[in-house]
């Protein structure tokens, strides 16, 4: 006997890990994003973000990400981390604190630089839960994100802080690029599909 096989939730959907020069990365985070996207209450405002601090090379993805989204002055989402204002170690918690008192009950997406296998240096992940800033380099920080976006920049496990700061500007600055078009692409989507279905309710 044939089952109908049970809809996946957000936090069952395995996470996505692709590398930057994939072809169909563009397309491929997109459609993950929207996926958990429309896992969320349709009511729940959108807060990205994007932690990391310019000081470093390799930790500048966050903030990168969030200069970019925030030259597009949206109003389908509310943005914290700027190469000109960034949210990391220091103002993390107090962040979180505002965004929480100023959002009721948000939808908040995470984004990261992270460290990992010499193999998956480049590759940018899609994943439900939250990020834990600072576990590369053994920070105990609050978790952010109901889902998080995470770019590997280089190898972990050994001298952190000074792998960070000698990683290649260039693979961080493309792979902020692809970060923060697929958020852009997803977000627009997901608020045409949702004005939609609400109009189409009433």
């Amino acid at each position: 006997m044939n089952r109908i096989p049970k809809a996946l939730s957000s936090q069952d959907m395995p996470g996505l890990k692709i590398s930057h020069t994939d072809p169909g990365i563009a397309s491929a985070i997109v459609h993950r994003l929207l996926f958990h996207l429309f896992q969320a209450p349709a009511h729940k405002e959108i807060v990205i973000v994007c932690i990391g601090t310019d000081r470093s090379t390799g930790d500048c993805l966050g903030p990168l990400v969030g200069t970019s989204l925030s030259k597009l002055r949206s109003s389908i989402f509310h943005l914290y981390g700027t190469l000109e204002d960034p949210v990391h170690a220091v103002n993390l918690k107090d962040t979180l604190e505002e965004i929480y008192s100023r959002h009721h009950d948000p939808y908040v997406i995470g984004i990261d630089a992270c460290l990992g296998q010499s193999s998956s240096v480049g590759c940018i992940q899609v994943a439900a839960g939250p990020l834990r800033p600072g576990a590369g380099v053994n920070k105990e920080l609050p978790p952010v994100g109901d889902i998080h976006l995470t770019g590997i920049v280089n190898v972990g496990g050994f001298m952190e802080y000074f792998v960070l700061q000698n990683t290649r500007l260039s693979l961080v600055v493309r792979m902020a690029d692809i970060i923060s078009n697929g958020l852009s692409a997803a977000l627009t989507e997901w608020h045409k599909r949702s004005t939609l279905l609400a109009v189409q309710e009433q």
